[in-house]
């Protein structure tokens, strides 16, 4: 397995229906998202960079508002959890691409002004 971590820029405050995770609101600024996949990383990441797609993962939503943007991604070899520990921000949304983390992460999207 291995992880990635998305760069996002969000332009503008915005209220986004996560999901049957709930309505959240994220302020303007940057975040990044921990993730990672089993195979085929490059389609993952590239599917993360489309705006054409199901809405399946807390990301997808959070990708789909017209203010957000990913400016940067990154491949590790690292553990997702011990990368995303390893990573300063603020969380916002809890369990946000977490839902099943058993590491204690609390969410694997942070904030950072």
């Amino acid at each position: 397995m291995r992880t990635y971590q998305l760069f996002i820029e969000l332009a503008k405050d915005t209220e986004i229906q996560v999901g049957k995770l709930g309505k959240f609101s994220f302020p303007a600024g940057n975040y990044v998202y921990t993730g990672s996949a089993r195979k085929n990383m490059e389609a993952r990441i590239q599917r993360h960079f489309s705006k054409d797609k199901k809405l399946r993962w807390h990301i997808d939503y959070l990708l789909n508002s017209p203010h957000a943007q990913i400016t940067d991604s990154r491949l590790s070899q690292k553990e997702e959890c011990a990368l995303n520990q390893q990573t300063n921000g603020e969380i916002i949304v809890p369990r946000f691409g977490a839902s099943d983390c058993k590491n204690g992460c609390g969410s694997h999207l942070k904030y950072f002004q």
